[in-house]
């Protein structure tokens, strides 16, 4: 169930610096240009891989122009003219409005579906389906998101609080929103996943370009109109481009839509990870090992490259960009991160806290790092 007929558009913002997965991930080689998983396919070209049974050659690339050059050469099947490149950082929002607004043009009820460059996604086949049922509720003028089962009380997502059933007869696992709700804390956590009522919202978005885009007038109608005028005069980017508002589109579109109940869930219950930090990376190379290996220990010491990795009496992940070899010894948990300019040392269950050196460094100037 993978055709989604020739209005459905596929947009991949390509955006962030992946500060937890420094010094790997930086703000001029962030995450979605790496191969993290070893799969001989970098985060970006994984994602192309994924919706192009869905969408074929309609698909936009929005990305920083500092990048732009970099993923034209890992996407060559992407025409340059869908690879579109932000003179500046300015959110979710403008990039996915930017897109729409460019597909707008071409048709104003063409569907988009946003699915971010960085993410893990399991059995596309299923997921493929989903975002079929996601095109077919979109149809009615909804903003549409995939909702990820929860498999812990997670405090680093954000969470959709679902409402009935919609009973389309094209999409049987959409579900209205009844809210948007922030990132909670450990006990709400528990709480939402507890109920089963709450997804995980991993920020995939289908909607008909016009209908985000009017959406977006009703509550931020400057910043509507300037993604419309850079549609239409492609010219006046560098006019307008840094004058637009700098919000994400959960906040601009997706929240106060799903007040008014203009918003509809679909139930996506596949493998998905946002390779938030080392200690996520070290379980996705885990579950890979797994699937290689029946009998591949669920501890394990793991590596992300081709690197030169000795390990004795040791749990953890390492990562090696350099060509000198890492030994490890008797140690649990621990996450080695070895290129030729920085090397980071900490454990999985502070890989959290690895943003703070990269905010550190830029602290004390040394932006060369970051």
């Amino acid at each position: 169930m993978t055709n989604t007929r020739d209005d459905f558009w596929c947009v991949i913002p390509a955006g962030g610096a992946g500060t937890r997965l420094w010094p790997l991930s930086r703000a001029g080689s962030p995450k979605f240009l790496h191969d993290l998983l070893g799969s001989g396919r970098t985060l970006i070209q994984a994602t192309v891989d994924r919706l192009t049974p869905l969408a074929g050659e309609r698909l936009l690339v929005v990305t920083g122009r500092r990048h732009a050059e970099a993923v034209a050469a890992q996407l060559p099947e992407v025409p340059s003219d869908r690879i579109l490149a932000e003179p500046s950082p300015r959110d979710s929002m403008a990039a996915i409005g930017w897109a729409a607004a460019v597909i707008e043009r071409h048709n104003p009820e063409a569907i988009i579906g946003s699915f971010a460059a960085d993410h893990v996604v399991g059995d596309p086949e299923t997921f493929r389906a989903m975002v079929s049922e996601a095109v077919a509720v979109a149809r009615h003028d909804y903003v549409v998101t995939l909702g990820i089962r929860p498999t812990y009380p997670a405090t680093g997502f954000g969470y959709i609080h679902e409402g009935a059933s919609l009973e389309y007869d094209d999409a049987p696992h959409a579900r209205s929103v009844v809210q948007f709700v922030e990132k909670p804390d450990a006990v709400t956590a528990r709480r939402y996943v507890g109920t089963g009522e709450f997804r995980w919202n991993a920020g995939m978005f289908v909607v008909k370009a016009r209908v985000l885009l009017d959406l977006l007038a009703q509550w931020h109608p400057d910043l509507a109109a300037g993604l419309r005028r850079i549609a239409a005069e492609p010219e006046r980017l560098e006019q307008e481009w840094d004058a637009l508002e700098k919000i994400a589109i959960d906040h601009a579109v997706a929240e106060p839509a799903a007040d008014e109940g203009r918003v509809a869930v679909v139930r996506c219950d596949v493998p998905w990870d946002d390779i938030g930090d080392f200690h996520s990376l070290a379980g996705l190379l885990a579950v890979a090992a797994r699937d290689d290996d029946a009998d591949a220990a669920a501890s394990d010491l793991y590596t992300v490259g081709p690197a030169d990795v000795l390990g004795i009496d040791s749990t953890g992940i390492v990562a090696s960009r350099s060509d000198r070899l890492v030994s490890v010894v008797g140690v649990e948990d621990i996450v080695v991160v070895d290129t030729p300019d920085a090397l980071l040392v900490t454990t999985r269950g502070r890989a959290q806290h690895v943003k703070k050196v990269v905010d550190r460094l830029k602290a004390e100037g040394r932006t060369d790092l970051t």
